[in-house]
C-alpha cells in the first residue's frame, strides 16, 4: 500500500479577509469604539479603539501634508512603544510602505537598508541603552540621498509632524484610501542575508492582515482579550501576530517595556489582567526563573504564543501549570510567509506542543519535497514548502533572490528540513541552510563572514552556530589569520563588530585555525567546524590565547 504524500492544506469555515488594514481597523472601531485598543505601560498612556483610530488618522493626515505618496517607503527604527503602532497603521492607511528596521542595527546595517529600500522619511527612537539613534543617522545621512526627513519619537520633531495633521486634509485621506487595494505592498521586513546583506521581504495588506487574523482565530481571540506583547514590533511576531491579531478581533495590545524585560512583562500581565502572553522560549525561561516569579498573579492568562525555536518539555509543563496558559500555542513560520504557516491548536496535548510545530493554517498549503522537487511520503524528511495568501510579493527590488526561494508554482521554499506526520502535524528536524537561531533571532553566517573579511588580521573566516544552554545557539567565528604569528584575539574581533553589527550577531566564540576542513569538491565542511565546540573555543595556532566571551545582552528589540 502506497503511503500518503507529504501534502496538506488548511480548511476552515471562515473566509479570507479582503480588507486593507485601514478598512479592517475601521470595522473594529465601529464594533468596539469604547474598548481599550492599546496600553503603553512604561508611559502610562491608554487608547480606546476610537481614540487610537483618531490618532492614527491624525498621523496619516500629517504624512499626507508632508507629501508622502502611495508606495513611498517610510522607515521605522525604534524600540517598542505606542508610536511604533501608530506609524504602522497610519502608513497602511495612506498606502505608504513601512520599512521595519531592527533597533539593534548599527551604522553598517542601517545604511544598507536606508539605501536599498529608498527610504525618504525615517521615524526613529532618540536613544535606548547604548544606542544613540540620532548620532547614527547623522553618521550615515550623507550616504543616503533619498532620506529627506527624520522624525524622532519623544522629540519636538514628532510634535511638529503631528501638528501638520489638520482636518483640511480629511478629504484627501478618504481619496487616498479609495485608491488602495488589499494586494498593495505595505511592509518591508529585512531578513538576514545569506550573501552578505539582508533581503527585504515585501508584504501586502492581504498577506499580513489575514495572517494576524487567522493566528488570532486559532487562539480564540475576542474583544475580551488583552495581549501582552514583549516581543519586538519590528518583527512579524510583534506587529502581525500581536498587533494585527489584536485589532482584527477588537482585543487590546499591552506593551510592557521598550524591549524584553522579564520582570516588567510579568508586572504588566498582572496589572493589566492580560489573557495572552507572547515570547520565544528563552523569554519564558527568563520569566519562570525570576526570583520573585511565584509572587506574580498570572491567573488571568489562558493562552499565548511561543515561537522562534522548539520549547523544551519541562518549560512547556511549567508554562501551562504555573503561568495558567493551558491553551498556549506553538507557531512556525518565516518573515517571507507573513509569518505563520503552521500552528498548534488550543486543545493540543503536550507532545504536539513540544515535538511538533503544529499543522497548517486555514487557506494555506504545505508540502515536503526531496531535492528534485518531488513530494515525499509522509514520515519522510525533506524540505518544507508552503503556498497561499501568506507568501510574500517578493524581495524588494531583488527578483533574482526572489526566484531562488519562490518557485513558478508560488511555493515558498523554507530551507528547513521537516517531516509531515500521518496526523498532519509537522516536525522540524534540521536546517538545509546554516542559519543560526540565537534566542529567537535568525542569524545567517554569510553576512557576518562578509563583514569579518574586512578585519585586518583575518585572511579567511567561516561562521557557524554552536550549542548554548540558554540561547539555543551562539556564534562561533573560525578564522585563518593573515599572519600566523599575530592572530586576532576574540576581543579584537568583538571590538571590530561592536557598533557596526547588531549585538546578537557579534561572535562570542573564536577558533583560530591553520586551514579549514574541506570536501573533495572544495567546500568547507561546517559540520566539522561545529564539532567539539559546544564548550570553550579552541585554537590550532600556537601561542594564540582564545577564550569564550559571555553572551552580550540578548534582550529583543
Amino acid at each position: 500500500m502506497t503511503s500518503a504524500l507529504s501534502y496538506s492544506h488548511g480548511t476552515g469555515g471562515t473566509a479570507l479577509l479582503g480588507d486593507t488594514i485601514g478598512e479592517n481597523l475601521d470595522r473594529a472601531v465601529a464594533a468596539w469604539p469604547g474598548r481599550e485598543a492599546l496600553v503603553d505601560v512604561p508611559s502610562g498612556r491608554r487608547w480606546t479603539y476610537a481614540e487610537f483610530a483618531a490618532d492614527v488618522d491624525r498621523l496619516a493626515l500629517a504624512l499626507l501634508a508632508t507629501g508622502v505618496a502611495k508606495g513611498d517607503r517610510v522607515g521605522i527604527w525604534a524600540v517598542n512603544c505606542a508610536e511604533w503602532m501608530l506609524v504602522q497603521y497610519a502608513t497602511a492607511r495612506i498606502g505608504a510602505v513601512m520599512v521595519n528596521i531592527n533597533p539593534a542595527y548599527r551604522t553598517h546595517e542601517v545604511e544598507y537598508v536606508l539605501k536599498q529600500a529608498g527610504i525618504s522619511l525615517l521615524f526613529a527612537s532618540l536613544r535606548y541603552k547604548s544606542s544613540d539613534y540620532r548620532a547614527m543617522v547623522e553618521e550615515v545621512r550623507g550616504a543616503c540621498p533619498r532620506l529627506t526627513r527624520t522624525v524622532y519619537i519623544g522629540d519636538p520633531t514628532w510634535d511638529e509632524l503631528i501638528a501638520r495633521g489638520t482636518p483640511e486634509h480629511a478629504d484627501e485621506l478618504d481619496e487616498r484610501a479609495a485608491e488602495l487595494s488589499c494586494d498593495d505592498p505595505i511592509n518591508i521586513q529585512y531578513t538576514s542575508g545569506t550573501t552578505g546583506f539582508p533581503k527585504g521581504a515585501t508584504l501586502s495588506h492581504h498577506n499580513i492582515l489575514n495572517n494576524g487574523y487567522f493566528v488570532g482565530e486559532l487562539v480564540n481571540y475576542t474583544e475580551q482579550d488583552r495581549i501582552c506583547v514583549p516581543v519586538p514590533f519590528y518583527h512579524c511576531f510583534g506587529m502581525v501576530m500581536g498587533n494585527l491579531a489584536a485589532t482584527s478581533h477588537g482585543a487590546c495590545v499591552v506593551v510592557p517595556a521598550p524591549s524584553f524585560d522579564a520582570e516588567a512583562t510579568l508586572e504588566a500581565v498582572q496589572r493589566e489582567r492580560c489573557t495572552s502572553l507572547y515570547g520565544v522560549p528563552t523569554m519564558f525561561i527568563a520569566e519562570l526563573n525570576l526570583p520573585g516569579f511565584a509572587s506574580f498573579d498570572l491567573s488571568t492568562l489562558r493562552t499565548g504564543i511561543m515561537a522562534g525555536s522548539p520549547c523544551p518539555v519541562e518549560v512547556m509543563k511549567r508554562v501551562v501549570a504555573e503561568m495558567h496558559m493551558a491553551e498556549v500555542s506553538i507557531c512556525y513560520g518565516m518573515t517571507e510567509t507573513s509569518p505563520v504557516s503552521l500552528q498548534t491548536r488550543a486543545d493540543d496535548d503536550l507532545e504536539h506542543r513540544t515535538a511538533t510545530v503544529g499543522r497548517v493554517l486555514p487557506h494555506l498549503e504545505v508540502k515536503v519535497v526531496d531535492p528534485s522537487g518531488a513530494t515525499v511520503p509522509r514520515g519522510t524528511a525533506g524540505e518544507l514548502c508552503t503556498r497561499g495568501y501568506s507568501v510574500m510579493l517578493g524581495y524588494w527590488e531583488d527578483p533574482v533572490r526572489t526566484d531562488e526561494v519562490v518557485d513558478p508554482g508560488r511555493w515558498m521554499h523554507t530551507g528547513d528540513l521537516a517531516v509531515l506526520r500521518e496526523d498532519g502535524y509537522v516536525e522540524i528536524v534540521g536546517r538545509i541552510k546554516d542559519m543560526i537561531i540565537r534566542g529567537g533571532e535568525n542569524i545567517y553566517p554569510r553576512e557576518i563572514e562578509e563583514f569579518l573579511y574586512g578585519h585586518p588580521k583575518i585572511r579567511d573566516v567561516q561562521v557557524v552556530g554552536v550549542p548554548h544552554e540558554e540561547y539555543g545557539e551562539e556564534v562561533l567565528a573560525c578564522v585563518i589569520p593573515l599572519d600566523a604569528a599575530d592572530p586576532p584575539t576574540l576581543e579584537e574581533v568583538r571590538s571590530f563588530c561592536r557598533g557596526r553589527l547588531a549585538h546578537y550577531k557579534v561572535p562570542s566564540r573564536l577558533s583560530v585555525l591553520e586551514s579549514f576542513p574541506m570536501t573533495v569538491s572544495g567546500k568547507v565542511r561546517k559540520v566539522e567546524l561545529r564539532a567539539g565546540h559546544g564548550g570553550a573555543a579552541t585554537t590550532a595556532v600556537p601561542g594564540a590565547v582564545i577564550a569564550a566571551a559571555p553572551p552580550e545582552n540578548s534582550r529583543h528589540g
